[in-house]
């Protein structure tokens, strides 16, 4: 199920700020030659996270589930001019072509690039977040959750991707896993007191958390 349309979606990205030439060439790139292009953030849900981020103006991020990189630079377009990013992937292969990707960004020296299980990785980091950004592996939304919430700072942001599932979390048949993956945490979430949240239907649900 589509949210928007595609005429509604050029209009949002011709009424945003523009991309840079990088990030036009990593999406180029993706959809050229990897697979499921689709999970690259892209254009407008991208501006939305360099937004979000340059309201914060974080010294520390945590992003999990690098793919291409290209949300990773959105991010740290708002880190401060001390801050960091920590991005991890399990996507060994991808490793070279985001490797050269993030080395032509101005943020390189800002991007801390870890490869392996997130579950195993995020507890080793011995830091205090301001925002985390989750897009990986769905059956584990609640992990990582669960893992990075002591971690981060109160007032600090969680922000969770595909949150809508293409419309499939409105079904009241039987759905397939992911789908009830994706609606158990959406319902811990909207059950959790110690949180703000609001889902933002931008591409495919973006969920938006604040820890009081």
């Amino acid at each position: 199920m589509e949210l928007l349309s595609d005429e509604l979606k050029n209009y949002l990205d011709n009424y945003c700020d523009s991309e840079t030439d990088l990030l036009k060439h990593i999406d180029r790139e993706t959809h050229l030659k990897v697979l499921m292009p689709h999970m690259v953030s892209g254009h407008y849900q991208g501006r939305v996270l360099s937004m979000l981020s340059k309201l914060i103006n974080p010294e520390r991020i945590l992003e999990v589930g690098t793919f291409t990189g290209y949300a990773t630079l959105c991010l740290a377009e708002g880190l401060s001019a001390t801050g960091i990013i920590y991005t991890i992937d399990v996507n060994e292969e991808l490793e070279e072509m985001v490797s050269n990707f993030f080395q032509k960004s101005p943020y390189n020296s800002q991007i801390q690039y870890h490869l392996g299980n997130a579950v195993e990785i995020i507890p080793t980091l011995n830091e205090t977040f301001d925002l985390a950004f989750i897009d990986a592996d769905k059956k584990n939304n609640e992990t990582y959750y669960d893992l990075i919430f002591d971690k981060l700072r109160p007032g600090g942001l969680i922000i969770v991707d595909n949150v809508l599932w293409s419309g499939k979390v409105l079904s009241n048949v039987d759905n397939d896993n992911f789908t009830n993956f994706i609606t158990k945490f959406n319902i811990r979430v909207q059950t959790d007191n110690r949180v703000e949240k609001l889902i933002l239907p931008i591409r495919d649900g973006l969920f938006v958390i604040r820890k009081k």
